[in-house]
């Protein structure tokens, strides 16, 4: 019982320090702002049309609401990530500069079980936030609209995968690095991943191979850009692919079923060499 102990101290931390609350509040407000966005639009497109005796373009609709529910995932999914690292970023270095740890090590308790039992905590957060965050969106268009993407529950697990990649990054990297050098590796990661999926895409659009080898280098560094690009063509496989999305929601390079496996691999082989480092490390 060791680790469900720790996790539940670690998800207790985080509301002590008022990061869980503000993380939450934040996320009400983003919400609320979509949704007011969304509404006004809706009655813009669809009420303005029916006032003056117009014909609704159905596939018009059906092409604002898909392009509007991405462009709110797409912002949520970044704050997954975001508060995934953020969270955690202090959860090992913070504690060992403190000096805080040394006291944990005291009592009967292993130190990989100290790590998995955080992780655990960070991971049961990450999970809630995105059920509150691209659930809320998908929820406030379904409200509002009646419309709803496809295949929501594999593009909200894919969504939660990429947080638990960028959380297992902050925690391996804590138990060997400062606080401040932990969170520019995990955000210089990321930035890794997201230009090289932009130039991924761009070099399918324009059949370089080169680019396109670049990107899926890129992606194996760092998975989270491709999670991405693999949950929006889950949610919504027939318009995604189309020249109208060209940006953040395009997949001109369809990634495969295989990076999926290797990001599940990806972390269990970091959480794994969390564990072994911070049970190698001296105090």
């Amino acid at each position: 019982m060791t680790i469900p102990t720790i996790a539940r101290l670690t998800i207790r931390e985080t509301q002590r320090r008022r990061i869980l609350w503000v993380g939450m509040l934040m996320g009400l407000a983003f919400l609320a702002l979509f949704g007011l966005g969304f509404h006004f639009i809706h009655v813009e497109m669809v009420e303005g049309v029916e006032a003056v005796g117009g014909r609704i373009d159905e596939e018009g609709l059906e092409f604002f609401f898909t392009f509007f529910t991405l462009a709110g995932l797409y912002a949520t999914n970044f704050l997954v990530v975001m508060v995934a690292v953020l969270t955690s970023v202090t959860t090992v270095s913070g504690e060992i500069e403190s000096h805080t740890i040394e006291s944990l090590l005291t009592k009967p308790v292993r130190r990989w079980e100290i790590v998995a039992g955080k992780w655990l905590g960070y991971a049961l957060i990450i999970f809630l936030y995105v059920l509150l965050m691209p659930g809320g969106v998908l929820l406030i268009v379904y409200l509002r609209s009646g419309y709803t993407l496809q295949n929501i529950p594999a593009g909200l697990g894919l969504m939660y995968l990429e947080g638990l990649v960028g959380l297992t990054i902050s925690v391996v990297g804590g138990t060997r690095l400062s606080t401040l050098a932990n969170g520019a590796l995990a955000f210089m990661l990321f930035g890794i991943g997201f230009i090289g999926g932009w130039v991924e895409q761009i070099g399918a659009l324009l059949r370089n191979e080169t680019a396109v080898d670049l990107g899926i280098l890129s992606s194996l560094i760092m998975p989270t850009e491709v999670l991405w690009r693999k949950a929006s063509s889950v949610f919504e496989p027939r318009l995604v692919t189309g020249f109208q999305f060209a940006g953040p929601f395009s997949v001109a390079s369809q990634p495969s079923n295989a990076m999926i496996i290797y990001a599940v691999l990806y972390t269990s082989a970091l959480l794994g060499l969390a564990l072994w480092s911070f049970s190698r490390r001296d105090f």
